[in-house]
């Protein structure tokens, strides 16, 4: 059974009305993660969701999202895998301002991202972060508002910093934001969050593990980390998504598992895959991921027969393998994935000698094919498939499934 993904996403206007970005907000459930970390847990499947599970085009188009930060994203325990040019770090009003949160978020300054302290309170200890933000989150439904004027003027010191006027539910509310020249505002008054949801496939838990142990060596194989991630359609799949983040304003575009993880870099994909650990949820259906696998690797397999690239032929048979599970169509998933226009052309319209590859196999599996014997390179796409899902399995004992 397919299991869905859900991000909430709420607009942030300017004072004209118009739509400038938008906060990601966690839609799930809790209850089996354990108190402590629910925070955590809640920002990784933002980000990881987000990024590649939707696509960040998808959710927020081309423009600015805020993500919740928790203590252990701002001190640099766990990693930020995605560039500052989209993205506005909020940090949550429960981080305790001490050295080690100064400097972490001195150095995520110096490094572009710009910052936004929510639900600022004077005197908790964020006004020593004022130098630092790019914007200033302040509540005006539970806030208090007898100490607005000193917050306000206090802000308006730091130029750079722009007000946001939040948890707006009345009018009289809007009105207080228009009065003090709030720059920008969020709240029930002006839209409430829309929930979206997409279809989701979790990759192994134990191919995650094992792609964070290999990357973990500063000479790991480029090889190496191709074989763990192509062995695993979902986490290929991610890998896939991700890059076309990456691949914005970039020429050139993705035919191989192994350019999307180039284009990517070693250091990025460490740090996504640490985020679906910590965002460790689900079981793959194993039998669907199975046939997509064979699929592809039948389609790599047959590639040079039709001196087609065989790479390229794994990401077309992976791509159109995934959209069946997914319930959705090749197209709309290519559309999702930076693919060369070779891939796009295959997986689209069945075009060039990736098409044929593709149609062969579609119509060997219809029990079409005529013209040749495919049924050794399907056992043995079968065979690789079956060992490559369940190798890392055999070292968790009393497990049965991903």
């Amino acid at each position: 059974m397919l299991d869905a993904v859900h991000v909430g996403r709420q607009p942030i206007f300017d004072a004209a009305g118009a739509v400038v970005a938008y906060e990601l907000l966690f839609r799930g459930r809790l209850d089996a993660v354990e108190s402590g970390r629910q925070d955590t847990y809640a920002t990784s499947a933002v980000m990881v969701n987000t990024f590649t599970e939707f696509g960040i085009a998808e959710v927020v188009g081309n423009r600015p999202c805020f993500i919740n930060l928790t203590r252990e994203f701002v001190t640099g325990r766990l990693p930020l895998p995605f560039d500052p040019d989209q993205v506005v770090l909020e940090v949550l009003e429960t981080v305790d301002v001490d050295d080690e949160v100064i400097a972490g978020l001195t150095a995520l300054s110096e490094a572009g991202y710009r910052i936004a302290l929510d639900d600022f309170v004077w005197g908790s200890g964020h006004e020593q972060l004022l130098g630092l933000a790019s914007y200033v989150k302040l509540d005006l439904l539970d806030g208090d508002l007898s100490r607005l004027d000193e917050i306000v003027a206090a802000c308006r010191e730091y130029p750079g910093i722009q007000l946001v006027a939040e948890r707006l539910e009345t009018e009289a509310q809007v009105a207080i934001a228009d009065h003090y020249g709030m720059e920008l505002r969020q709240g029930y008054a002006l839209s409430r969050p829309q929930v979206l949801s997409t279809p989701s496939l979790s990759p192994s838990r134990m191919r995650r593990l094992e792609l964070v142990a290999a990357l973990m060596s500063p000479d790991v194989p480029l090889d190496k980390i191709t074989t763990i991630i192509a062995s695993d359609p979902a986490l290929a799949l991610r890998v896939l998504r991700v890059s076309n983040s990456v691949a914005a304003g970039v020429v050139s575009r993705i035919s191989s598992v192994r350019q999307a993880i180039m284009m990517v870099g070693l250091t990025r994909i460490r740090r996504w895959a640490t985020l679906m650990v910590v965002d460790d949820v689900g079981e793959a259906p194993e039998e669907q991921l199975l046939t997509a696998l064979a699929q592809a690797r039948l389609c790599e397999s047959l590639a040079p027969r039709f001196g087609a690239d065989p790479g390229a032929a794994f990401v077309a048979g992976l791509v159109t393998g995934m959209a069946g599970v997914m319930a959705t169509t090749p197209a709309a998933m290519a559309e999702q994935l930076p693919l060369s226009a070779e891939v796009a052309d295959a997986v689209i319209h069945g075009a060039g000698r990736l098409g044929q590859v593709l149609s062969t196999v579609q119509a060997y599996e219809n029990g079409e094919w005529g013209t040749g014997d495919l049924a050794g390179l399907s056992l043995d796409a079968m065979r690789w498939s079956t060992l490559t899902l369940t190798a890392a399995n055999a070292y968790a004992p009393g497990k049965t499934g991903n």
